[in-house]
């Protein structure tokens, strides 16, 4: 290690802390708030040193199962702290990381010396009270505070009209996009997403924090059964998140100074080494292109620099994993194939996805295996629909030079942006298929396919398939070859909505 950097402005690891609540009763599940005490106690006894009474930096990720009124505040009265800095974030599924990046950003300042990230949800005992009828005794639902801002607020009224406006019904578009720009018959890139979800279903049944522990095989995964039913082409149940699960997670850091003061063992410090940010458009239907992310490409080069431009350098990774898409795009981007494995916690769907929190968990497992095995570890989370994107490498072995403060690599993404067709919400003519994807009811019966349609004057546009339309639908979901790049016809429906038929 360089002796020009100051013990006090090393950043560093030093405590992990999971919380799995499954209760009997439902009226004795833990809500958020003490599902993050409990996680935060559990990072302090990791540790092995008394932190939690000198935390000088809190950052809570934002809850989505319950609502509450200044929950930073709250928490900080029951743990008896006063932090200098203490945020409650905003919804995003990349922000557990960029929490603790900020943290050792401030630490190598010498803002601050010890510090606190943790996130938690209840959406399972939550779900379950409200379809039970059970009031539970939790902090009274803060029903005057402004539900947080999601999907919907930020698409095109078509979009939102058309059913494309939440994750489940979004990624599939990327899904479709990038397979066909791969070359990949839907045959070839559905399997490679079973395998790929199959390796992290496996990770999950290892992992003693994990919601679902059976390792499911690929065509478990991928097949279509009354209990793996289709929730949107070419996704089934297997293949999507899962945020009805109770968790919490907490990670504390501290300078290296004060974690040999409070007596921590050198052999539970992990170091973060740096990292990057960037962010794509809200408003999806106004990218350039759905076969990459610029942002995600621009971080993933970013943090692949910090290893000498390899991605294979790093010993463990995490690649945020909501829907097949993410990892299958990143995993391109950092030059890895099949056999690397990408992720140590198991998976949104296996593991479970506790809303935007799912990476704190991630990032403590990731600091369990680095401590154990490996000295190079990579963290990517992705938030909205590949909207926001954070990486952060994490080291077994000090850091040479100093963390640097600058995070974005916002420029390098718009620079390779090209344009942005215009959006119509009136076309007639001839449509080419840029992205598709059928969308199914809980019963398993189709309620109607979505074409992102390129028009004759290169405009942009959303097609309706209506269920009814099944030679349409039948066209969109062949196993043999995509209709990514085929033509047919956009006409007007009785109701004004734009209807795609194949021609």
């Amino acid at each position: 290690m360089s002796n020009s950097i100051p013990e006090d402005r090393i950043p560093v690891i030093v405590g992990v802390g999971e919380i799995v609540d499954r209760p009997k009763d439902i009226t004795a599940g833990l809500e958020p708030l003490a599902l993050l005490e409990q996680a935060l106690q559990r990072a302090e006894a990791d540790s092995g040193a008394r932190l939690l009474g000198e935390i000088q930096s809190l950052d809570i990720v934002n809850f989505l199962s319950w609502r509450y009124r200044d929950p930073e505040k709250q928490l900080a009265q029951r743990l008896g702290i006063q932090p200098a800095h203490l945020h409650y974030g905003p919804v995003g599924g990349e922000s557990p990381i960029r929490y603790l990046h900020e943290a050792a950003q401030r630490i190598a300042r010498g803002e601050c010396s010890v510090a606190a990230v943790c996130g938690a949800e209840a959406q399972s005992t939550a779900t379950k009270a409200q379809r039970a009828g059970i009031e539970l005794p939790w902090t009274p639902f803060a029903h005057d505070v402004e539900e947080p801002k999601r999907g919907a607020a930020f698409q095109k009224p078509m979009a939102v009209t058309l059913g494309v406006f939440r994750p489940i019904t979004v990624y599939p578009l990327y899904e479709s996009a990038t397979s066909a720009h791969w070359g990949q018959t839907p045959r070839e890139a559905l399997r490679e997403s079973g395998e790929l979800w199959s390796t992290y279903a496996h990770v999950a049944a290892d992992n003693p924090n994990s919601w679902l522990k059976k390792k499911f095989s690929a065509d478990e995964i991928t097949t279509a059964t009354p209990d793996n039913r289709m929730i949107a082409w070419p996704y089934t149940k297997l293949m999507v998140a899962n945020p009805t699960v109770n968790m919490g997670g907490a990670l504390i850091l501290t300078s290296l100074a004060k974690a040999r003061a409070a007596g921590v063992p050198e052999d539970r410090l992990i170091y973060p080494l740096g990292g990057a940010s960037a962010e794509e458009p809200r408003d999806y239907l106004t990218r350039d292109q759905f076969v990459e992310s610029h942002s995600q490409t621009a971080v993933l080069k970013a943090v692949m620099d910090l290893v000498q431009g390899d991605g294979r350098k790093f010993d463990a990774i995490e690649l945020y994993s909501c829907f097949p898409c993410v990892p299958k795009m990143a995993r391109r981007t950092l030059g890895l194939g099949a056999d690397v494995r990408p992720t140590v916690t198991g998976g949104l769907t296996f593991f479970g996805a506790p809303l935007n929190t799912y990476m704190t968990h991630a990032a403590c497992a990731m600091v369990r295996n680095l401590r154990s095995r490996g000295k190079l570890g990579l963290l990517y989370g992705q938030g909205g629909f590949v909207t926001k994107h954070h990486g952060l490498v994490l080291s077994r072995e000090a850091p040479k030079a100093a963390l640097k403060q600058a995070t974005s690599v916002q420029a390098e993404a718009e620079r390779n942006r090209r344009a942005v067709p215009e959006f119509a919400t009136e076309a007639r003519g001839k449509g080419k298929v840029e992205a598709f994807t059928v969308i199914y009811r809980g019963n398993g019966e189709v309620e109607h396919g979505v074409t992102m349609l390129r028009t004759e004057d290169g405009k942009r546009t959303l097609g309706r398939i209506p269920a009814s339309d099944t030679a349409t639908l039948a066209y969109l979901q062949s196993m043999d070859r995509t209709p990514v790049g085929s033509t047919g016809d956009i006409v007007t429906a009785g109701d004004g909505m734009l209807e795609w038929r194949v021609a």
